[in-house]
């Protein structure tokens, strides 16, 4: 049974589809199985992997309404050995389209049931809002991890999504639990930062990654090419980092 992750924070901007790209590739390069799930109607992780969003017949949003199954959305034999479910902006009809579903709140994990057993881990990028499709996301969850941009707004809006997944935890799916925060765009050079570091570890205790990803020009410049970190520039300080968190994820499961 695989382990399921989602990957949220409310407020744009703040490293979660890049995490959600790098992390699986990381875990990928650490011969872990694992399945990305594109809950974000930007489809940003999607194109993040070298997938054209545009020419995908089917996708999450066919797979919400039932129009096809789950080995039929999803992609396989990328250079990355991550497979993914894509997205696209097909997805944010989605909301309206499934008002009017009986528990529509489980309608990805009844999905991905049939999956789980064949990966170590599914990651799931949610969009940056608490909507319809992150309490899908969280209600299929085990853990939810929270990327943080080491910024002075950093812990805007971060209380509501605690808040959220408190609610989810306690309506829809006991057994959800907080995966941790990771701080990213970090620059040591900056007062900021360190300060930001500090505030969130006392606020969050025990609650927070001890790697730290760093503000990396290669990481920036990955997703245009397609390529996860680790195939773009494997020696690059934003590499090395996300293979370090993967790693703190693995060891934690021990």
């Amino acid at each position: 049974m695989s382990k399921v992750i989602a990957i949220a924070n409310q407020k744009g901007g703040v490293g979660k589809t890049t995490t959600a790209i790098n992390l699986s590739a990381s875990l990928a390069a650490r011969g872990k199985k694992v399945l990305v799930v594109d809950m974000d109607p930007q489809g940003n992780t999607t194109s993040g992997f070298g997938i054209d969003k545009n020419e995908m017949e089917n996708t999450v949003y066919e797979l919400m309404l039932g129009e096809c199954a789950v080995g039929d959305c999803t992609i396989k034999g990328l250079p990355s050995k991550v497979d993914v479910i894509p997205s696209n902006v097909n997805l944010a009809a989605a909301e309206i389209e499934l008002s009017e579903y009986d528990r529509k709140e489980y309608i990805l994990r009844n999905e991905l049931d049939y999956v789980r057993d064949a990966y170590d881990y599914i990651m799931i990028d949610c969009p940056p809002s608490l909507s319809m499709l992150t309490v899908n996301a969280m209600t299929t969850a085990d853990s939810v991890l929270v990327p943080i941009q080491c910024e002075y707004y950093a812990l805007e809006g971060v209380g509501q999504l605690i808040h959220t997944v408190n609610l989810v935890k306690e309506r829809l799916n006991p057994e959800l639990d907080m995966e941790g925060v990771v701080f990213t765009m970090y620059d040591s050079r900056n007062n900021l930062s360190v300060q930001v570091v500090e505030s969130v570890k006392n606020s969050y205790d025990g609650k927070v990654f001890n790697t730290i990803i760093p503000r990396n020009v290669r990481v920036a410049e990955a997703p245009s090419y397609g390529e996860p970190i680790n195939i773009y520039d494997p020696k690059s300080a934003g590499a090395e980092s996300y293979l370090a968190l993967a790693d703190e994820i693995i060891e934690g499961e021990r």
